[in-house]
């Protein structure tokens, strides 16, 4: 007769879950609060970008500008369905919700959450002008690819899968804010402008990689949902951005 392995011990072993209808409660929750706020910073990404698709300085820049709005707001979707076969109450994403709403730019928030969603710390600030959007864009863009490195490996397969098809867009979106920071670079003016909002973004981007040494980083890795600390995270962004950053004289 063969025993029965707890559910804790095959998900800490690799295992894959694929129904709501065998995760356990703590799992369940932990899953929901993970696709909560990525759902919920897809959703404030892409009304940050709205609101300076009118900054853009041509029409392959609006385009561009135009084309992360949707797919945010699609990625936001996807995981949305996902989350509503938990039960969550889906509907509440239909409401208006003040997605597009910012602190004040001095604010100093570090990781915290604020507000009535999810969102990472970093959505909470405001974009001034395209410089300041492309600058943004090319930071965390490429800190959400190496997160969704990580997210794509999750133990519940559904949202893995979701993920694994979302990656290659938000590369896209990363490529399109170098491109458009290349662009800016090539003056004196851009790079200068552009060397300030890298002051201001990097420390706020850095901060969305969340605390070394998380005590939930544990918790997570044995329900699956977690394979790499957050200082290993954060070790690859900065290791993926000074190069680009120092290739433009932007560091």
């Amino acid at each position: 007769m063969f025993e029965t392995m707890p559910i804790e011990d095959y998900l800490a072993q690799g295992g894959a879950l694929t129904s709501p209808d065998n995760a356990p409660p703590r799992y369940r929750g932990e899953l929901l609060r993970l696709m909560a706020s990525f759902v919920d910073s897809e959703l404030a990404g892409s009304a940050g970008f709205a609101d300076v698709i009118n900054d853009a300085p041509g029409i392959k820049e609006r385009i561009a500008a135009a084309r992360i709005v949707l797919e945010k707001a699609d990625h936001a979707g996807k995981v949305l369905e996902i989350m509503g076969s938990f039960g969550a109450d889906t509907a509440r994403y239909a409401v208006h919700h003040p997605w597009s709403e910012r602190l004040p730019r001095d604010a100093d928030i570090g990781a915290e959450r604020r507000g009535g969603d999810m969102r990472l710390s970093v959505l909470h600030y405001p974009l001034e002008g395209w410089v300041d959007a492309v600058v943004m864009n090319v930071l965390m863009g490429k800190a959400v690819v190496i997160q969704l490195g990580e997210l794509a490996r999750v133990s519940y397969q559904p949202l893995a899968e979701a993920f694994r098809a979302i990656l290659p867009r938000e590369t896209r979106h990363a490529e399109l804010g170098v491109e458009g920071l290349m662009r800016i670079a090539a003056s004196e003016e851009g790079r200068r402008a552009a060397r300030e909002a890298v002051a201001y973004w990097r420390p706020r981007v850095a901060a969305s990689f969340g605390l070394a040494g998380s005590a939930r980083y544990e918790m997570l890795a044995r329900l699956g949902l977690r394979h790499a600390p957050n200082e290993s995270l954060l070790a690859a962004w900065q290791a993926a951005v000074d190069p680009q950053l120092a290739a433009l004289n932007l560091n």
